[in-house]
């Protein structure tokens, strides 16, 4: 499972989005299959007033009559969804374990609240991962026991960068602790450094090496005196 340590609060109510069409009980199965191919969705949920029935499956609804209404086997419609007032990351993780392309969302009561796509969660994602924010990403690979928050900090802090996300995840391949980090900006070679010394195993990173950086500036000066 990921964790996130920068704090970032997104709950499942926050990405809500209002195109995705709702199924009644007086619907038809061919309605139903209608809208899915509109909207290309495989599972829309099933709403009777306010009360959340259940989610409705394409490859369900194939095996059944036209002119049926949805109402007539509610029990054909598993119940799934998340709790409105829970952070996104529970809703990944059941889009993920029940293979969804939306995950409906309840209050405390079982009442609907409304629904989000895979995609709205890909975006939700991205805004607590940082991904729109300048800086490198170092990635490391660790066992569970070594890893400490605290001192990762330091190292990062110690080169004049500060943490803007970092995130795990346990590999069971491997068997070890995955570490992503995004930093507040773009040269690395300084932290490396510093994570190879203690050794930290770098699995890999995005970023630009201080050389590269000073190669660069070395050939701009070189053109601008030879323009001269």
């Amino acid at each position: 499972m990921l964790k996130s340590f920068n704090g970032f609060r997104l709950l499942n109510k926050d990405i809500i989005s209002s195109e995705i069409p709702l199924l009644g009980p007086t619907d038809t199965v061919a309605h139903a299959l209608e809208l899915m191919e509109t909207y290309h969705l495989p599972q829309l949920p099933l709403v009777d007033r306010e009360k959340y029935i259940g989610l409705a499956f394409e490859e369900e609804l194939l095996n059944r009559q036209l002119t049926e209404e949805l109402g007539q086997s509610p029990d054909h419609f598993p119940k799934i969804a998340a709790p409105s007032h829970l952070h996104c990351l529970e809703a990944v993780q059941l889009a993920n374990d029940f293979k969804l392309n939306l995950v409906p969302f309840v209050d405390k009561e079982d009442a609907f609240i409304g629904a989000a796509t895979v995609s709205d969660l890909l975006q939700a994602l991205g805004k607590i991962m940082g991904v729109r924010d300048a800086g490198a990403v170092i990635v490391l690979e660790m066992e569970q026991r070594t890893f400490s928050f605290s001192e990762i900090s330091r190292i990062i802090e110690s080169n004049d960068a500060q943490i803007a996300q970092l995130n795990t995840y346990w590999e069971p391949q491997s068997e070890r602790l995955i570490v992503t980090i995004k930093i507040n900006k773009f040269e690395v070679s300084d932290i490396i450094n510093s994570f190879q010394r203690y050794e930290y195993p770098v699995k890999y990173y995005f970023g630009e090496e201080l050389y590269e950086n000073e190669l660069r500036s070395n050939y701009e000066h070189l053109m601008n005196y030879l323009n001269i």
